[in-house]
């Protein structure tokens, strides 16, 4: 909440961000070589400042920042910390935050996680969260009901593009490959969405698959990423969102943060690449 005025839900804010800022979603990945090249310390401060910087470049020009969880939670306590202001920070960049912490378990594990991450107070609490259904999409259920509850989000691995993720991901059952039973699922649950905007669950689904389940019963948002570095482009986009275009948000990270520490190559990198990727308007 805002001054006592309950947010909107996730789904609905997401749509008002990429109408304002294109489809471009960064990533905050402090990772050890990337905070060495830019002559930081691989511990918290330097976890701290590169934040920092990033949310500088980019955080009032792109919809979403994502920070990769696992390079603040590796310097313990104090890279919570840090992972506490920089989601603060995000918010009041005026982006929206997700948390990449890919959160899977069952039962009261799970609303655990669901908790400190999407509760109304939690000091982690984001906009969105990455999640894991390799348990069974209906283990996450305390993760749709918590951020249901907080009008936030979650997006859903679907399709992923690390070669690992083939043999299972794409294995086929009764109801199609294990990807699209994952989609059909998060779609059901955003069935009741307002038309024209998306629901508040999404799914991540890679740039490079050749696989890609489809998307047109989505009914939310697509994280995508695998642009740019990882060999994904704006054809690939196009190809695997379809009809989830408008509401896809293209997740580039790397090829961004490869441009610091300096302030505004990073700047004009993002602009550059905002200016490719808006789909606002798009069938």
């Amino acid at each position: 909440m805002t001054g006592g005025t309950p947010r909107a839900p996730f789904g609905a804010r997401l749509h008002s961000a990429v109408s304002a800022r294109g489809n471009l979603c960064v990533g905050i990945d402090p990772h050890p070589a990337l905070l060495e090249s830019w002559g930081l310390g691989v511990d918290a401060a330097g976890v701290r400042e590169f934040s920092r910087r990033s949310l500088e470049a980019f955080g009032d020009l792109v919809p979403a920042v994502k920070p990769q969880v696992a390079f603040f939670e590796e310097h313990g306590s104090a890279g919570f910390a840090v992972l506490e202001e920089v989601l603060a920070s995000i918010t009041e960049s005026g982006a929206l935050s997700i948390a990449d912490a890919k959160r899977g378990d069952i039962g009261s594990t799970m609303a655990g996680y669901a908790r400190a991450w999407l509760a109304a107070d939690a000091p982690l609490a984001c906009d969105a969260l990455t999640v894991s259904p390799f348990l069974g999409v209906g283990s996450l259920e305390a993760a749709f009901d918590t951020a249901s509850a907080n009008n936030r989000g979650l997006f859903v691995l679907a399709r992923t593009s690390n070669p690992e993720a083939g043999g299972l991901q794409a294995a086929t059952g009764p109801s199609g490959t294990v990807a699209q039973s994952v989609v059909d699922e998060v779609g059901h649950r955003n069935a009741a969405s307002v038309p024209g905007t998306p629901g508040s669950f999404g799914v991540v689904v890679g740039a490079t698959v050749a696989d890609p389940p489809r998307l047109d019963a989505l009914s939310g948002p697509v994280l995508m990423p695998g642009v740019g570095e990882q060999g994904g482009t704006l054809a690939d986009v196009r190809r695997i969102a379809g009809p989830a275009l408008p509401h896809t948000l293209v997740n580039v990270s790397r090829h961004v943060l490869r441009a610091g520490p300096d302030v505004d190559a990073m700047r004009a990198v993002v602009r550059d690449l905002a200016g490719t990727y808006r789909f606002v308007g798009s069938a």
